[in-house]
């Protein structure tokens, strides 16, 4: 399985973010599934991919041109995907993907896993999209989504793919079903 992870490029500073994306990498990296995310060696993203290469895992990085100018760009993936530009970047990290994690990130982050949860909330996407809630960072998000549906804007059937989870053990159980 692709499992496309949307995640900062900063390391944060929670000590927290880095032992849990080791912990997700290698995961992935162990079991067979590979990585997609953004091809960054920044931060989290590049912990993330460090991780999955040294489980023996498969990553493929997806970078706009403009990063990959910026010399921004993971030296060591399995593959590399160049794409025009941000959008461009966006589309291809979801047609990759068989499930999707937001672990805790900035603007970028939110924006690719809002257009994760619209898709699945308009049925033109049928797959896992977790947020890794780690230390209640998604809490805020999960309010929200759950104020449109008291405010009738939204339905719980078209959430249901959405699930808030505290740790990899919740993770594992949904994409080990």
């Amino acid at each position: 399985m692709n499992i496309t992870v949307y995640l900062g490029a900063n390391l944060g500073t929670d000590p927290a973010l880095p032992q849990a994306v080791q912990q997700l990498g290698r995961w992935i990296g162990e079991s067979g599934n590979a990585l997609v995310y953004g091809g960054s060696k920044s931060g989290l993203m590049g912990l993330l991919a460090d991780s999955v290469l040294a489980a023996g895992g498969r990553v493929t990085g997806v970078e706009p041109k403009c990063f990959l100018d910026a010399e921004l760009q993971h030296e060591r993936l399995t593959e590399l995907i160049v794409t025009e530009d941000i959008p461009s970047r966006k589309t291809k990290m979801i047609e990759l993907g068989d499930a999707f994690i937001a672990f805790p990130g900035g603007t970028g982050t939110l924006e690719e896993i809002t257009e994760v949860i619209s898709k699945l909330s308009l049925g033109q996407l049928d797959a896992p999209c977790i947020l890794y809630d780690l230390n209640g960072y998604y809490q805020p998000l999960h309010q929200l989504l759950q104020q449109m549906i008291t405010m009738g804007l939204s339905t719980p059937a078209r959430q249901q793919n959405i699930a808030f989870v505290a740790d990899l053990a919740q993770i594992r159980a949904i994409l080990e079903k």
